[in-house]
């Protein structure tokens, strides 16, 4: 009975906590990689239309509306090797627009998601770490706890996307 009680008392004790602010990302898998973009450099996501364009890089071009997009392919420019073929296709294309209103086309396989994530959880990217590695495309990275899991997330750059 007293265990009861202490545990009543705890309840009636403990205040909800004050909800940590925090920055709206589209999560996508490239690999075994959570990349994401932040929710205001979204211009659409869509079904995967088809690409055109040489076979010898990562990039393509298509129509989305009256739109054209430059498509990227991540996973070739950040593993090395394209996943996204006729036996494993792209699903979605992820569209962002940078500051000069390209948009490209981020191709992904698994469906993007929303997620909410603690701005006290994300950190800057070290500029020796950007320049050093395939994924210098991305600027910020986050570690959350999701569902079961420790996600370990690097916000994309749009500005970036494509080499100069």
């Amino acid at each position: 009975m007293n265990l009861v009680k202490s545990q009543i008392g705890s309840i009636k004790q403990s205040r909800p906590q004050e909800p940590q602010p925090s920055l709206p990302l589209i999560v996508f898998k490239v690999g075994k990689l959570h990349l994401a973009v932040r929710i205001e450099s979204i211009y659409k996501i869509a079904e995967y239309p088809p690409a055109h364009g040489s076979e010898f890089n990562q990039f393509g071009v298509t129509n989305v509306g009256e739109h054209q997009v430059t498509v990227l392919d991540l996973y070739g420019q950040i593993l090395g090797s394209s996943q996204i073929s006729e036996h494993s296709p792209a699903e979605y294309l992820v569209i962002v627009r940078n500051r000069q209103d390209e948009l490209y086309g981020i191709a992904v396989i698994d469906t993007p998601q929303l997620m909410e994530v603690p701005l006290s959880r994300i950190r800057v990217l070290p500029e020796s770490y950007r320049r050093n590695d395939t994924l210098g495309i991305a600027s910020h990275v986050a570690v959350i706890k999701h569902q079961t899991e420790t996600l370990t997330i690097f916000v994309l750059d749009v500005e970036l996307l494509l080499p100069t």
